[in-house]
């Protein structure tokens, strides 16, 4: 079921309209008043954000619920080991004795087996976790006063059989951003209590077993719902491990929060963040905005993260307005086996009133962009589109810089991506590049006899300064100790996609 709320605003109004708007209004707030319940519930089906489209989709399968589901069994059999059963103590009168006085002391968990379990994606809601034929062991001490003055004591070993808790987990967004759940509905029943008691009057204690039976019973199944409540709150601390606000270097940070409470759908929840990069300390949006893309029904592995587009230019727009791409190049960062070299007589090979103007000196490059490179992404193919200026400067035995011309450069390359651990890392290669002549000032010359040249830097220089970046690569979204296995990336229309396995680290 949606809700749509229209809201209409007008510049000009006549008394008619105003009336009718004023009768409206009049009335819907004397509903509000009579049924304040109907408001709330109105209320509460707005949605967390509007309008927000995320920048990066997380998708958790079936797969990934399961190895969830062992995970959580794993911690509600430690807090079921843990738990504290209260002393039991009662009088009963027992024939042919009469009246008996007992009590139960130190009861200890001694054994937790979980045979059936199961969890359930429960849409629009969360998970459905139920646990059936369970069972424990437990260990303790007995005393029995009777006959007035006849004491005696021993132990006593329990078997808890037919244990069944169901339990519906509620998922959101807390107000960091962050997933959040809750148990919101838990039902539990013990099937049968069976105890046998050593040592001393252990016969006796056998003959009023069924009260001993039922007040055990009673006791355990009070303590299994806030045991599994407590067990899923405790998930939360975990889930707050999420990076919202992961720094990638010392230009940019990026966040993950969600931008809307989870969706839960018959076969995943999914995650909506925001998967924007900022530059640090600076959050300035960029000239673009994320579009609404879906991920892909693969369900082979446990996550699937989509990283559209939109995040990649977020990235650009960052590191191109922290000036990363601009660089100086002077000879001594050209290898040595270069033929290429960055002095004016090398230069007078291709202009030769460069080395008539400024004989024997060397040359400054800088290479800059004049505007945010467009990242794009097609099936199998990312391309990075840039425009930027190459201005060269003969320098001057005073270190005085003498412009020399300024090319206008535009640049594609071709972009590999890979994951290395919880890290999206990459590598540029160059496809084309265009030159034209932007300002001369030494003279007309042919722009195109300095390809070779400009290339050669590109590639020695430039490039591998921007793959060393990407080597670095930026954290991928995680929780906790998270480690990432069975790792396959593609390149889809607008996003990439990355399918994986998932491992917690201890």
């Amino acid at each position: 079921m949606s809700l749509t709320f229209s809201f209409r605003m007008h510049c000009f109004q006549s008394n008619e309209d105003i009336g009718r708007e004023r009768l409206v209004l009049k009335k819907t707030a004397a509903l509000v008043k009579m049924y304040p319940c109907c408001w709330l519930i109105l209320v509460a089906l707005i949605p967390v954000t509007l309008g927000t489209n995320p920048g990066v989709n997380v998708k958790l399968t079936r797969k990934g619920l399961e190895y969830g589901r062992q995970l959580g069994l794993a911690s509600i059999q430690q807090e079921l080991k843990s738990i504290k059963i209260p002393d039991i103590s009662g009088t009963e009168r027992v024939f042919p004795i009469g009246k008996v006085q007992y009590s139960l002391s130190n009861l200890q968990i001694v054994n937790v087996g979980f045979p059936q379990s199961a969890v359930d994606l429960v849409p629009g809601t969360g998970v459905r976790l139920s646990i059936s034929n369970a069972f424990f062991s437990l260990h303790g001490d007995w005393r029995v006063k009777y006959l007035v003055i006849i004491k005696d004591s021993g132990s006593f070993d329990l078997n808890v059989n037919g244990l069944t808790i169901t339990t519906s987990i509620a998922i959101r967004s807390d107000e960091t951003g962050r997933p959040a759940v809750s148990s919101v509905g838990c039902a539990a029943s013990v099937g049968s209590v069976s105890i046998k008691f050593h040592g001393g009057a252990s016969w006796l204690y056998n003959l009023f077993t069924s009260f001993i039976d039922k007040a055990l019973r009673d006791e355990v199944a009070k303590k299994l719902c806030p045991l599994v409540n407590n067990a899923v709150s405790n998930l939360n601390p975990h889930l707050k491990t999420l990076n919202v606000l992961a720094q990638v270097d010392k230009y940019a940070e990026i966040e993950y929060s969600m931008v809307s409470s989870p969706t839960v759908s018959s076969s995943s929840i999914d995650l909506n963040l925001k998967g924007e990069f900022y530059n640090i300390g600076k959050h300035q949006e960029p000239p673009v905005s994320p579009t609404l893309f879906s991920l892909p029904s693969q369900n082979n592995n446990m996550l699937y993260m989509g990283l559209s587009a939109f995040t990649a230019n977020s990235a650009a727009f960052v590191y191109d307005k922290a000036e990363v791409f601009n660089l100086y190049i002077t000879d001594d960062i050209i290898p040595q086996s270069s033929p290429i070299r960055l002095n004016t007589k090398s230069f007078g090979i291709f202009i030769p009133q460069i080395a008539k103007l400024y004989p024997g000196l060397m040359i400054k490059l800088l290479v800059k962009t004049v505007k945010t490179p467009i990242i794009s992404f097609q099936p199998n193919n990312i391309t990075i589109q840039a425009t930027g200026t190459v201005t060269a400067y003969a320098i001057q035995p005073t270190a005085i810089l003498s412009p020399l011309f300024v090319l206008n450069l535009g640049t594609s390359v071709s972009t590999q991506m890979f994951v290395t651990e919880m890290r999206l890392a990459g590598a540029v290669s160059l496809n084309k590049m265009d030159l034209t002549l932007g300002t001369s000032y030494v003279g007309a010359f042919q722009v195109k006899s300095l390809d070779k040249v400009l290339r050669t830097v590109l590639e020695l220089v430039v490039i591998p300064k921007v793959n060393a970046q990407l080597a670095k690569g930026y954290p991928l979204p995680a929780f906790g100790k998270m480690k990432l296995v069975n790792t396959q990336l593609q390149v889809l229309k607008d996003y990439m996609l990355i399918g994986t396995d998932v491992q917690f680290m201890a």
